[in-house]
């Protein structure tokens, strides 16, 4: 079994409130969970209203299929508009570690 998860730190555009930073995140790790069916949530800078941090992660029995879709997740935040993707950190872990 392999666990992996990748996290993401993101610059948002132009965001001046909490309320204004809810209705960018929320679509969008709805979308990742539709999409690529992860579990997905954010994780970090709850109170920052420019920044976030969200996560997402799978459990699947291959590890290549976890590479695909981690990838797939990536490309997928890195390719919206409305936001700046500063970091990604990635890990995969094996049961049998």
């Amino acid at each position: 079994m392999w666990i992996a998860w990748i996290e993401f730190d993101i610059l948002l555009g132009d965001v001046h409130s909490l309320k204004e930073k809810r209705a960018i995140v929320r679509p969008l790790v709805a979308e990742l969970r539709r999409r690529f069916e992860v579990s997905a949530a954010e994780v970090g800078a709850q109170e920052l209203y420019r920044r976030a941090e969200l996560g997402a992660v799978l459990v699947t029995a291959d590890r290549t299929h976890a590479v695909e879709v981690l990838d797939a997740v990536e490309r997928f935040v890195a390719g919206r508009p409305e936001l700046d993707l500063l970091s990604a950190r990635r890990r995969e872990l094996c049961s049998d570690d």
